[in-house]
Formats: C-alpha cells, sequence, structure tokens
C-alpha cells in the first residue's frame, strides 16, 4: 500500500462528449501545447476499429488505444488494468508522466469511468481523478440532448463544458444551449474551444471533481452502474487496400451526406486517393463533412483506407457495394 504521506497521486482527466464533439482535436491541442508535462494518453472508440491513434499527434506521450468496446461496459477491467501496467511502468523508470488523460468514446456513460477511482482501491490510491472535462458540439446539442441519453450523462458529469462550433449558430442559439445546458448542470462553467483553442489551466489541475455533487446527481454512483448503448445506434468499418478514385469518393461521400445525414451520428476515415502520396481525413457529424489533407504514407506503410461509421440503421451492404464502386480497379 502506498504511503499517503510520501506519495503525491497521478491526477486524471476524463475527456468526453457526444460523437464528433471535437474531443481528438481538444486532446490534439493540449498535445502540441508547451505546457512541459509529460501525458499518458487512454484513448477508446465505440466499435470494432479505431482511427483515432492515428489522428493524434504523436510525441513523447504515450498513447495507449482500447478499441473493443465502450469503455464504461465491457471494457472497465481493461482501463484497471491500463491503468496498473502504466503505474507499474512509471514506478520501474520505463515510462515517464505526470498525468493521464482518458479520452471515452462518444457514446460512454462517464459515471462508470469514473467510478474507477473510488471503488478500485488500488487505482484509487495512486491516481487522482482531477476533473471530467466535457466538449459539446454547440450545432447538434440540442437536438443529441433530447435523443440520447449519453449525451446528457457526459453534460450532467462534467466538471467543464467546452462548447465547440459555436461559429456555425447565431449567438441567440449560443444563449439557448447555454441555458439548456446550465437546467443540466448549474455547477461546471462553460466556455468555448474554437477548433480546440482553450486554456489549459481550466483543464488540467482543476481539482474539480465533486464526489458528494456527483452523489447528489447519481446516488447509485457508487454502486453497480449498469448502462446500455440505443440498440439501434451500430458501427461498422470499410477497408480497402484499393486506391479510390477522388471524385468518385467525394461524390459518395456528397450522396452519403444527403441521404443518410440525419442518421449519422458519427463518420471518420483515413484514406487513400489515387495519385495522392498524402493521407486524406474525412470526418463528419450529421450533415456536415470536412476534409483534410494529413501527413505522407510512410515509404514502407501499406495504403489501406479505413472508413468508421457510427449511425442509427444505417444500409451497412448498399454503403459497402457503394464504396467499392468509388475504388480504381
Amino acid at each position: 500500500m502506498l504511503d499517503p504521506n510520501s506519495f503525491t497521486p497521478v491526477p486524471v482527466t476524463i475527456l468526453t462528449g457526444f460523437l464528433g464533439a471535437g474531443k481528438t482535436t481538444l486532446l490534439n491541442r493540449i498535445l502540441s501545447e508547451q505546457h512541459g508535462h509529460r501525458i499518458a494518453v487512454i484513448e477508446n472508440e465505440f466499435g470494432e476499429a479505431g482511427i483515432d491513434n492515428d489522428l493524434l499527434i504523436q510525441g513523447e506521450e504515450q498513447i495507449v488505444e482500447m478499441n473493443n468496446g465502450c469503455i464504461c461496459c465491457t471494457v472497465r477491467g481493461d482501463l484497471v488494468r491500463i491503468l496498473g501496467e502504466l503505474a507499474e511502468k512509471r514506478e520501474n523508470g520505463s515510462l515517464i508522466f505526470e498525468r493521464v488523460i482518458i479520452e471515452t468514446t462518444g457514446l460512454a456513460d462517464p459515471a462508470p469511468v469514473a467510478q474507477t477511482f473510488f471503488v478500485e482501491q488500488d487505482i484509487g490510491e495512486y491516481y487522482l481523478l482531477d476533473g471530467v472535462i466535457t466538449v459539446v458540439d454547440a450545432k447538434h446539442a440540442l437536438k443529441q440532448l433530447s435523443e440520447c441519453h449519453e449525451a446528457e450523462e457526459q453534460v450532467g458529469f462534467a466538471d467543464r463544458l467546452l462548447l465547440s462550433k459555436t461559429d456555425l449558430i447565431t449567438p441567440e442559439e449560443v444563449i439557448e444551449l447555454e441555458t439548456r445546458l446550465r437546467l443540466i448542470n448549474a455547477r461546471a462553467p462553460i466556455a468555448h474551444a474554437h477548433f480546440g483553442e482553450t486554456d489549459i489551466s481550466e483543464i488540467l489541475d482543476i481539482r474539480g471533481f465533486n464526489l458528494n455533487a456527483i452523489l447528489e446527481i447519481e446516488p447509485d454512483f457508487l454502486g453497480d452502474v449498469s448502462h446500455a448503448h440505443d440498440a439501434g445506434i451500430t458501427s461498422f468499418v470499410y477497408r480497402t487496400e484499393q486506391a479510390f478514385d477522388a471524385a468518385r469518393i467525394i461524390g459518395f461521400m456528397d450522396v452519403m451526406v444527403r441521404d443518410y445525414g440525419n442518421d449519422l451520428l458519427r463518420y471518420k476515415g483515413i484514406v487513400h486517393i489515387a495519385g495522392c502520396d498524402r493521407k486524406v481525413i474525412y470526418q463528419g457529424v450529421h450533415m456536415l463533412l470536412g476534409d483534410s489533407i494529413g501527413e505522407l504514407w510512410a515509404a514502407n506503410e501499406v495504403r489501406q483506407s479505413v472508413l468508421v461509421l457510427i449511425g442509427r440503421n444505417l444500409p451497412k451492404q448498399e454503403i459497402y457495394t457503394a464504396l467499392d464502386s468509388c475504388r480504381v480497379i
């Protein structure tokens, strides 16, 4: 058992927010900031394959990806194991870090994740839950809060609320959203984060997690917290090592957003375009689709396209067939 008089627990930040809110953008902002901290990152995705690890800035930070389920469900045992392994490596000197950031999947209820630090004795002694930061997609939040209980849970458990995409709505709509958020969580300060730009001091070392306040929200927080996803939400992955034709894949994306945008909660991918030496990154939420040019394909790297789609009642086979037709044969 650790001596509390001679050991300072490692602070942990839980970074949450609904699908496509901008968590990875914010995390990249934190990792690229010249703040002098060494950070271990645990990153989780919903579905059979994850690509966020490829979208994160790779520096000296330790990044551990968990992509075999929701971090608040079957893989919480993995979270305990990974935190234990990180602690062991830190103690034997094979890994140096001062804090941990856990980026949850956009469908995670943060309660069981936070619960880990209070019901697992070894974890609770070595780590200190510093705060829960929730990124809120200002463009889609009101709809998400009405339709998905996970979005409400993420807001309710937040110690800080960061609004992204406020440039896509009117000032009046921002006020309406902030009013709704305060009805759910009156204690969490609200700030804006344009493309992840925010004051690091408002995110790290805030000592914001208040167990008594959480117990008021969820009295059985320290008990057996069950969690179930919307049965209609599914995730699937499309992979191919054949290059896409640029015009065809652009046309597919436009049609997909037009026909299925309302049911597409989140879609993202790293794509190999014929004749392009750089990765092309697609990311979208509902009807909003963005693309950007990523890093160069490495000389020995397999040029594989991976597209992840999360949504309600999506026609998987139709989408697969349409994507197949976009390939250069």
